[in-house]
């Protein structure tokens, strides 16, 4: 009588060595509710090929630009099929997915930037610098350093930190309201009936990934063309109303600089 192969059994050094990760990265895995917990006799773990496969998904999903979070969603089987491609594109979208972009904490930013750490502290406490999630942790990128750099200018002509902190949480408040607002849009009527058709599932993921990529420059040139004209129609006024021949000249020539 032919006996049934006993069960693979792994402890977590061979796993992690068999999948190319480390103990820890097993281990933070747990603790994120990403991969099972392994059998257990006594004091010893034991994990199975179903441990391994996950971290190859697990990769794979991350090398995708998931987030953790949506990684998580997906293996357990709550993310749609046809939202995949579309998470990996966003996440892609502030960065170039063809080149390895640095990923900072807020000390190494304040370090390339030449901008004090508390000052960066400051502005992303209103949430002026939003950071992008990595690995599960808010990390800055290289884009970042040119923005605080642009902000410690404004310091530098005389508007005082306290006063530009406060127009950064109004205007941080009032773009994520329109961004709601966008995304909602987007969901109702692009996202939902296109998930209720009859199309293959790929063919609607790779129509839906089409769309965020038309729409996502579309919609930032127009708010950034719209703040820039709405901005140069509010100095104007005001400098009509309480400037002189001079500082309505000048900024009459950047209006109409503006417009070309």
């Amino acid at each position: 009588m032919r006996t049934q192969p006993a069960e693979e059994r792994f402890r977590v050094e061979d796993v992690a060595r068999r999948a190319d990760v480390s103990v820890d990265t097993i281990r933070f895995y747990q603790k994120r509710r990403l991969l099972p917990a392994p059998a257990r006799e006594g004091r010893v773990a034991w994990y199975g090929p179903e441990h391994i496969e996950r971290l190859g998904r697990i990769r794979e999903l991350r090398a995708q630009g998931l987030t953790l979070a949506l990684i998580g969603r997906m293996l357990d089987g709550v993310l749609d099929p046809t939202d995949a491609p579309l998470a990996a594109a966003v996440a892609a979208a502030d960065g170039d997915a063809d080149t390895n972009e640095a990923f900072l904490t807020l000390s190494e930013l304040a370090e390339r930037s030449g901008v004090p750490s508390a000052l960066l502290e400051a502005v992303a406490r209103e949430r002026l610098l939003v950071p992008r999630v990595h690995d599960g942790e808010p990390r800055y990128t290289t884009a970042d350093i040119a923005v605080v750099q642009q902000g410690l200018r404004l310091l530098e002509q005389g508007l005082p930190l306290p006063a530009l902190l406060d127009l950064a949480h109004q205007h941080h408040e009032a773009t994520r309201a329109i961004a709601e607002t966008a995304v909602g849009l987007f969901d109702e009527y692009v996202r939902a009936p296109l998930r209720e058709s009859d199309r293959p599932d790929d063919e609607k993921a790779e129509e839906l990934v089409e769309a965020f990529r038309t729409l996502l420059p579309a919609v930032t040139a127009l708010v950034s063309h719209h703040f820039r004209r709405v901005l140069l129609e509010v100095a104007q006024e005001h400098l009509e109303s309480v400037g002189e021949a001079t500082e309505l000249a000048a900024v009459n020539a950047e209006a109409l600089r503006s417009f070309e």
